[in-house]
């Protein structure tokens, strides 16, 4: 054997041609995978996905359940919130609020000052021009506060000004030339007296140097001045007068309370909540000529019954004016974010017998628009209307000069919350006027025609700001709409979530569907591969000759 060789293997046969050699197996492809495979690798992610799915909808079909129930819970549990922090209760969150009013109240007076009393005492035209604001902060404190047991509380109200020169027009030292409303008023109650009477006062208004118009300070006009004509009237002429000592027109305001108020709490039954029960122990006043006009019909003026509507109006009792006042819905509005209704004076607030039947029992009555106060003014001919004559009879305005009676300047308003009847902003405007005229026998009177003078006008305003305000802000408004508003967003975020299991199991079967199709469209090349796969695993034919093998 030769060297080198390994050696050779002869076949007992003859020797055939060599069969041609097999083709070498086609390259790998570079392709990925066929999709059934994909589906193998990935059956892992998609068995986390399925899950993560389902864990989904299970947190959607939650949030959805929630919101729901908050739907139909929220609005009852906002309700009782409201009731439960409204009422007058030491617990309830508006109980310091109504005891100590946090609400900076101003009292600003405008005085008509006369500029030709001598034309006046004439038969002339009176001439008057406004002065003012003269501004005083008011200060609101309820005291010996005593809780009954037919679900009421009587309290007193006492209340303190202090001047602001800051705010004011002028100072407290300016004099105003105004009637003298004790000269004036004193010959209006001795008009039908015998006519000695009537000259022996006259005599008297001579000797103690009185006048129908007088020249006093602001301070004197507000808060009392001392007069000569006072102990003269108090000594001849005994309980025609219900005070002694200093007259002034604010004189009974200050450091003083305006009576004993007994209100229901709305505890026990909260239909009559904050309504008046009783004012200085009566239900009924006796000022006025009908039932109706001596009804007390509402509040006392600081707060009212909560969940208002458009329909509802406010009403409540006025010592200052002896009677209830009603003012009704004008507009929905926004102050400080907060929604409010505007409640304003009706036309017919004022307004004469004549003109609205209800109102006859104020009467006697003059023109329209003015109420005749005298029968709780010590029988003074003392009228009660808006500032110039606001919504009254034209010629009240007219035969005066100086008066602009307009809208935005002379009417009154209260901004009210309406879910918690607490008022946010008001402006309650009204003016006194004193009716005048000559009485025969009364020679300080002279030749005065006939007419209704204004004195002066003042405005009562308060706006809750500060901390009194961030909180009721934060309470009653800020925190019952973002539980309204979360219902509706757990909703929305729960059905968004019920539909992500739905889309995967749409796009599942998407994918099923697209490796079925590929794995049609690829089958050519899978029975290729099958073929030669086949081909390498069969054995050679026999006889045939094996190659040597070479080192």
């Amino acid at each position: 054997m030769p060297a080198g060789s390994c050696g050779r293997l002869r076949p007992s046969s003859p020797r055939r041609p060599e069969s041609p050699p097999l083709p070498p197996p086609s390259p790998v492809s570079s392709e990925p995978p066929s999709p059934a495979g994909a589906v193998c690798a990935d059956m892992g992610s998609c068995t986390g996905a399925r899950r993560a799915a389902v864990a989904l909808g299970v947190v959607g079909l939650l949030c959805v359940v929630l919101g729901a129930v908050m739907i139909v819970l929220v609005p009852s549990f906002i309700e009782q919130q409201v009731l439960k922090n409204v009422r007058i209760d030491p617990s309830s969150l508006s109980f310091n609020m109504w005891k100590e009013i946090p609400v900076p109240f101003y009292l600003s007076v405008y005085f008509f000052h006369v500029v030709n009393p001598d034309n006046v005492l004439k038969g002339e035209k009176p001439q008057v021009q406004e002065r003012g604001p003269y501004v005083y902060r008011e200060f609101r404190h309820k005291s010996n506060i005593t809780f009954n047991d037919n679900d009421t509380v009587s309290f007193l109200e006492y209340r303190t000004f202090q001047f602001q020169p800051a705010k004011s027009y002028g100072l407290e030292s300016d004099y105003i030339v105004m009637p003298n409303i004790l000269v004036l008023t004193a010959a209006m109650l001795v008009e039908n007296q015998p006519l000695s009477l009537k000259v022996l006062m006259s005599l008297a208004f001579s000797t103690l140097g009185e006048r129908a118009f007088m020249n006093r300070t602001v301070g004197e006009i507000m808060w009392g001045y001392e007069d000569p004509l006072m102990d003269f009237i108090n000594k001849y002429f005994p309980n025609l007068l219900p005070f002694n000592g200093k007259f002034g027109l604010f004189s009974e305001l200050n450091n003083t309370h305006s009576g004993l108020f007994t209100v229901f709490t709305g505890v026990k039954d909260f239909s009559r909540i904050h309504l008046v029960n009783k004012w200085n122990g009566l239900s009924k006043v006796s000022f006025w000529h009908s039932d109706q006009c001596n009804m007390i019909n509402g509040t006392s003026g600081q707060m009212w019954a909560p969940f208002m509507t458009p329909e509802s109006s406010l009403e409540f009792y006025s010592p200052d004016a002896c009677r209830s006042m009603k003012l009704v819905y004008q507009e929905a509005g926004v102050f400080e974010g907060i929604p409010i209704y505007r409640f304003v004076a009706p036309p017919t607030l004022f307004a004469n017998g004549s003109v609205y039947p209800p109102n006859e029992g104020f009467c006697p009555c003059l023109e329209s628009g003015i109420q005749n106060v005298s029968t709780c003014r010590f029988g003074a001919p003392l009228f009660l209307s808006h500032p110039h004559f606001y919504n009254a009879d034209p010629v009240l305005a007219e035969a005066v000069l100086g008066l602009h009676p307009n809208h935005q300047e002379h009417s009154l308003f209260l901004d009210i919350h309406p879910v918690t009847g607490i008022p946010m902003n008001c402006s309650v405007k009204l003016q006194l006027s004193l009716y005048i005229k000559a009485v025969k026998g009364i020679g300080q009177t002279g030749s005065i025609s006939p007419v209704v003078l204004p004195l002066l006008w003042f405005g009562e305003s308060g706006t809750m700001e500060g901390q009194a305000l961030q909180t009721f802000y934060t309470q009653l408004v800020l925190l019952p709409a973002v539980l309204h508003y979360a219902q509706y967003v757990l909703l929305a975020l729960g059905c968004a979530l019920l539909l992500i299991p739905v889309v995967h199991l749409i796009r599942s079967q998407e994918k099923c569907y697209l490796f079925w199709s590929s794995s049609k469209k690829g089958s050519k090349d899978k029975e290729a591969i099958q073929a030669y796969s086949e081909t390498l695993m069969t054995s050679p034919p026999k006889g045939t000759v094996l190659q040597e093998a070479r080192l």
